[in-house]
């Protein structure tokens, strides 16, 4: 399985066992890292049967002026953004992701965030035979994942699970 990092982590993968299948014709990615792994998807000429997308960032429904913020905030003062970016993105359990820190940079921060997720991409994915699975936490404090559930629910495998946070944990 090929899997993509989300946004200043690394490694984080474990806390995505049970989502997870171990096999070459599988990619996955978690919220940054799930715009990085549909892409590759995408664009690469290998076989992939399935593509798993874990807490998919998602913000193509928020304003310019969110994006302009948070990339303000990010680039004032680094080391507190990431702070409650990991606290957003452990909500609602404790996990502490310190471990996983790698912290990431404003020009990945302004691709995630400005990313938008295109239907004519997902059908061209699912058209070569190629299983989308996508999982968001209903707690989520880093996407709307309502808004987020709505778009991918009527194009992909969409699991929307009650009580979790970005991390898919409760």
């Amino acid at each position: 399985m090929r899997y993509f990092n989300g946004f200043s982590l690394h490694g984080e993968e474990q806390f995505f066992s049970d989502y997870l299948i171990q096999s070459d014709l599988c990619v996955a990615g978690f919220s940054y890292g799930a715009q990085q792994a549909f892409e590759y998807v995408y664009n690469t000429t290998q076989r992939v049967d399935r593509i798993i997308l874990l807490s998919p960032a998602f913000f193509q429904n928020q304003k310019p002026s969110f994006t302009r913020t948070q990339l303000r905030y990010f680039q004032s003062g680094q080391e507190a953004y990431i702070k409650q970016f990991l606290a957003n993105a452990t909500y609602p359990s404790k996990v502490d992701l310190s471990a996983y820190l790698n912290t990431g940079t404003s020009e990945e921060l302004e691709a995630l965030l400005s990313y938008r997720w295109d239907s004519e991409k997902i059908k061209e994915v699912l058209k070569r035979g190629t299983t989308i699975e996508v999982f968001f936490g209903s707690e989520d404090k880093i996407i709307d994942a309502n808004a987020a559930f709505e778009f991918f629910s009527d194009k992909t495998v969409t699991y929307l699970i009650k009580g979790a946070g970005h991390l898919l944990r409760k």
